[in-house]
């Protein structure tokens, strides 16, 4: 669990025969169908029978609703408010995919693959809304505003954005495996060869603080750096001298 001789997603399932032989699948999807499969979960028990005043799930699933309203609203505007279930969508996801190390599992973000998977449907979301807002002829020619000039850098731009956004999200989440590996591997060492103590007593008690900071608060805090990147670079695409 805590090997950190391999910081890569190790290959759980391995198809030897049939028409999938030589397809394999990794921790990453696995945890990342589990992840999507807990979500909608969540949903459909939160939503089966409404009442007026809610409590239970359907409490907890309100705040949630609630709270990316208010977030869609106050970052993108009133007339982004139709983006708010995506966005509540993708931050429930990215909050519980990167917090999976507090029981005990690889992150699915600590993936590369995962988190620019993830950056090309923002970006692709972004290009789609950007053309429907500004018409096709107005989506090309933002590329040479203010100047013909600034062509090749808002080229640049728009197509380094899925990169760093996943770069970002995968460095932050990834660094926290290591760091958390590299702590229990050397107070494993220190309570076994060092101190000689029957049980693992320091890998059980030290670690406390830097797992409150990398797996709970740190996925928290990048789920919401990334949805509001996502609202922000959404908003700007779809800007008009009326907004």
């Amino acid at each position: 669990m805590h090997d950190v001789s391999n910081i890569g997603p190790r290959v759980i399932i391995w198809f030897d025969e049939g028409p999938f032989k030589g397809l394999y699948i990794t921790e990453t999807v696995f945890w990342a169908i589990i992840v999507s499969v807990g979500v909608i979960i969540f949903t459909l028990v939160s939503a089966r029978r409404l009442e007026r005043d809610p409590k239970g799930a359907q409490g907890v699933a309100e705040l949630i609703v609630e709270f990316t309203y208010n977030m869609v609203r106050n970052t993108m505007g009133k007339h982004c408010i139709g983006f708010a279930p995506f966005i509540g969508t993708l931050f429930l996801y990215l909050l519980f995919a990167n917090a999976l190390g507090l029981i005990g599992f690889r992150p699915v973000t600590s993936d590369m693959n995962m988190t620019f998977a993830l950056s090309i449907l923002v970006f692709f979301l972004i290009q789609v809304n950007s053309m429907r807002s500004r018409g096709v002829i107005g989506y090309f020619r933002h590329f040479c505003e203010p100047y013909p000039l600034m062509l090749p850098i808002k080229i640049i731009e728009d197509f380094t954005f899925p990169i760093s956004l996943s770069f970002r999200l995968f460095g932050n989440i990834l660094a926290g495996v290591i760091i958390m590996a590299l702590v229990f591997s050397g107070l494993g060492f220190l309570s076994e060869s060092v101190l000689h103590l029957p049980i693992p007593l320091l890998e059980a008690v030290f670690p406390l603080p830097l797992n409150a900071f990398f797996d709970i608060f740190e996925p928290i805090l990048q789920a919401f750096v990334f949805s509001m990147l996502t609202m922000s670079f959404i908003a700007k695409a779809i800007a008009t001298h009326e907004h």
